[in-house]
């Protein structure tokens, strides 16, 4: 069978114009040189064979043929033209947004909020402000632009007009912004929104309501289901979808638009409502339903996929998926060129083409050991794993090995959650009751979900670590590459026919007639569900040198580098965030090579002791810095202006920390709890300046640095705590300050009740750590671990809580 891919080379050139056109230092010329070959490649290598006649040679080029790769070059070539022409006109309007960005300013925005918020790590939420216009220094200047936008409390209803004061900051990779903003305050409402804004906020206000009396699950998953709102889902069931490849389940995308227009194709059917009235009523439900669930990337790419299929449907012609997902796309693309840098449009259209393309194939493969039914529920996930496979490892280095089987056993509870779900939303409003009802039904489904996510999640080796990075991404595409080529490269009849599966079992069953087989699709079957496993085991070997007698899941670890810090937490395979870096020598960089960082985050100096950041060259030697964060108070005066010049002559960013700061490195996110400089609470020695850090990490640990802090600058911190978002007691990890000295804080403690606390000292003249500091935490139920004596303390995540190795 022949697949059109007469688009290919039309979407490709528009993605890659966009992305090259829309990067941070603006067009480049040699960019989108590379688009245009690729455009012209892409034409002439699937130009000749697309829609080829039976017995036709594919690369004869005939006058028609010839005709039809002119054609297709100047189609793509056009789109280009056109992605050029709108950035120019878009780049404009959202000047001067990417200077001020990079400038850190702090501005007052003003906009429409055009995204459904998401909790925040930190206690607020995360949403998209359309910005019209921006207020620097006493000048306003009309923008058009998208913002992402982190603020504390209750965000706007969608639709909503806002006015926010926030400092920006350029946008994460793959985020399809402007910039972010962090606002300290919470926004409020400028104007409300318009009628239609008001009725989706209504019916998702509503469908919260209906659903909190449920189980946990349910109250996160039936509202997460029907419109995509996973504002109450537990972290820990977020967390095991996350590593199952089942948060599309939350992620509205084309699998919803599939299952709510073949619910309004079947009422229509039923009805004999005629084409013609068919096709208006599916175009208004498809409106309707991105109005409910927002306008998100996947969701836009979705809508106008099914606009490609409801005009062939008008037309009369069949629906080609690969030509209506590359008409949609490159329409998105001309319209907003920066979503060829979202991550969530990546995704989206990856996931869509992976099981246009490869599900049939895929399906046909494995007919004969499971049937139709049952190898076209397979083919899906693996094609939708597959094509999502290298853009996954780029957000969070790691591959799902469970992902498949947990997709395909949770696949017959999705249709049931997302109609009941969303014909609980309908409801909600005008028959809480029925609504009620309606959820806690869909509740049953979404149960079976969060079972399949927790126990697949929670299986040893459902995360295989993976190299990051585009190598790493790079690595898993060939390997995906491979598998593939020994599944696919036969046609469906050579060595595969369906008739023929019983013999093969016999055979391999028996080892004569295994010996003789020449085609035995079960041995190549075996290689494709082993290779990932096997490939994932040689990239660990090849790619990952320094292997450590530290367990490689560690999430933090306080280094025994004697009398001094240096605390790791990590934020991907080979990054992480270090605080501090000890005293003379390279006991921290031997640290962190043991731990196979080669990337630091942020390198953040509590304050300019040396036993704190007198191991900085080496640190700096082995590896890249991307930013330092330090202590607002240069004292003592010689290490602090050592320091300073170190960075400096290595190129790193410097930022003074200030209390309330807060960011995201790789997949952790820190705060600045305290940062005390002379003249405040707290600020009267170089001790009490030490910056005060909390981190969360991916597995959710929540960790608490505090310097070398004295019981005066504990007691500051106290006070600041209730404003800072941070939990009251139960936290995961403290770092203990100043090695255990006895100026400690018995209500800063108990205000902590860590779990776990680290106690990084060596050999000394103090009598670090004191008995009254240990006996102090320990009565606050906590597990005290001194460097001095367990050596190098790695904390790990075992059955959803910290556990340390000493």
């Amino acid at each position: 069978m022949t697949v059109d891919l007469r688009l290919a080379p039309t979407v490709l050139a528009a993605w890659v114009g966009a992305w090259a056109l829309t990067g941070a230092h603006g067009p480049a010329a040699g960019h989108v040189a590379a688009a245009a070959t690729l455009l012209v490649l892409g034409a002439v290598v699937l130009g000749p064979r697309v829609g080829a006649r039976p017995g036709h040679c594919p690369g004869h080029l005939s006058r028609a043929r010839l005709r039809q790769l002119a054609a297709h070059t100047v189609l793509a070539g056009t789109c280009l033209a056109a992605v050029g022409a709108s950035v120019h006109v878009q780049q404009a309007a959202r000047e001067p947004l990417p200077a001020l960005a990079e400038q850190g300013a702090v501005v007052t925005v003003v906009g429409t909020v055009a995204s459904s918020d998401r909790p925040d790590t930190f206690g607020g939420r995360r949403w998209v402000l359309d910005a019209a216009r921006v207020e620097h220094r006493g000048v306003t200047t009309p923008v058009r632009a998208h913002v992402a936008v982190t603020a504390p409390g209750p965000a706007p209803r969608f639709g909503a007009s806002v006015a926010l004061r926030a400092r920006l900051a350029p946008p994460g990779i793959g985020a399809g912004v402007v910039a972010a903003a962090d606002a300290d305050d919470p926004v409020a409402e400028v104007a409300p929104p318009g009628a239609t804004g008001r009725l989706t906020h209504r019916m998702r206000t509503a469908l919260l309501e209906v659903t909190d009396p449920l189980s946990p699950q349910a109250r996160g998953l039936v509202p997460g289901a029907a419109v995509g709102d996973t504002s109450r889902l537990p972290d820990p069931l977020d967390e095991a979808m996350r590593t199952t490849g089942l948060t599309h389940v939350t992620a509205v995308s084309g699998s919803h638009f599939a299952v709510v227009l073949a619910a309004a194709t079947a009422l229509c059917v039923a009805v004999r409502v005629p084409r013609a009235v068919r096709v208006v009523v599916l175009a208004a439900v498809a409106v309707g339903f991105v109005l409910l669930v927002r306008p998100e990337p996947s969701v836009l790419r979705a809508a106008w996929t099914c606009a490609v299929g409801l005009l062939a449907l008008t037309l009369g012609r069949p629906t080609a998926g690969p030509a209506a997902l590359a008409t949609a796309a490159t329409v998105l693309l001309v319209v907003d060129p920066w979503q060829a840098r979202s991550f969530g449009f990546a995704l989206s259209c990856a996931a869509t083409a992976g099981i246009v393309l490869l599900t049939g194939p895929l399906a046909r493969r494995l007919a004969p050991w499971c049937g139709r039914a049952g190898a076209f529920a397979l083919a899906v996930p693996l094609a939708a794993q597959a094509a999502c496979g290298p853009i996954l490892v780029l957000l969070d280095p790691v591959v799902p090995t469970t992902a498949v089987v947990a997709n395909l056993l949770a696949a017959p509870a999705l249709v049931p959650a997302t109609v009941l779900g969303l014909v609980a939303t309908l409801l909600a409003p005008w028959a809480p009751v029925v609504a009620a009802a309606v959820a806690w039904t869909a509740g049953l489904a979404t149960a079976w979900i969060a079972g399949v996510a927790t126990f697949f999640a929670g299986l040893p080796g459902a995360r295989m670590p993976w190299s990051e990075g585009v190598p790493g991404a790079l690595l898993l595409a060939a390997v995906t590459g491979v598998a593939l080529l020994l599944v696919l490269r036969r046609p469906p009849g050579d060595g595969w026919p369906a008739d023929r599966a019983g013999a093969v079992l016999r055979r391999l069953r028996s080892p004569r007639g295994g010996a003789r087989s020449r085609h035995r699709p079960g041995v190549r079957l075996l290689v494709v569900l082993l290779a990932p496993a096997l490939a994932t085991g040689a990239g660990l070997l090849v790619l990952r040198p320094g292997a450590s007698d530290l367990p490689t899941d560690w999430q933090v670890v306080a280094c025994d580098v004697g009398q001094g810090d240096t605390l790791v937490v990590r934020t991907g395979a080979r990054s992480a965030v270090v605080v501090d870096v000890g005293p003379p020598g390279d006991a921290a960089a031997t640290c962190l090579d043991r731990l196979g960082v080669e990337h630091v985050d942020v390198l953040v100096l509590s304050h300019f002791h040396t036993d704190h950041v007198g191991g900085l060259e080496p640190v700096l030697a082995g590896r890249t810095v991307a930013a330092a964060l330090v202590s607002p108070r240069d004292e003592p005066a010689g290490p602090a202006a050592r320091t300073r010049a170190v960075l400096s002559d290595a190129g790193v960013p410097v930022t003074v920390a200030t209390p309330g700061s807060r960011a995201a490195a790789g997949t952790t996110q820190w705060q600045v709890l305290a940062a005390h400089d002379a003249g405040t609470p707290g600020g009267d020695t170089a001790n009490d300046a030490s910056v005060v850090l909390w981190l969360r990490t991916a597995a959710g640990l929540d960790v608490v640095t505090l310097g070398d802090l004295e019981e005066g600058g504990q007691r500051a911190l106290l006070d600041a705590l209730p404003a800072s978002g941070l939990p009251a007691g139960d936290l995961d990890v403290v770092k203990m300050a100043h090695h255990g000295s006895a100026d400690q804080s018995a209500a800063l403690a108990h205000r902590l009740s860590p779990r776990l606390v680290l106690v990084p000292v060596g050999e000394n003249d103090y009598g670090h750590p004191t008995r009254s500091a240990l006996d102090l935490y320990a009565e606050t139920g906590a597990r005290v671990l001194r460097t001095d004596r367990c050596g190098a303390v790695a904390v790990v995540v075992r059955d959803g809580a910290p556990a340390a190795t000493c």
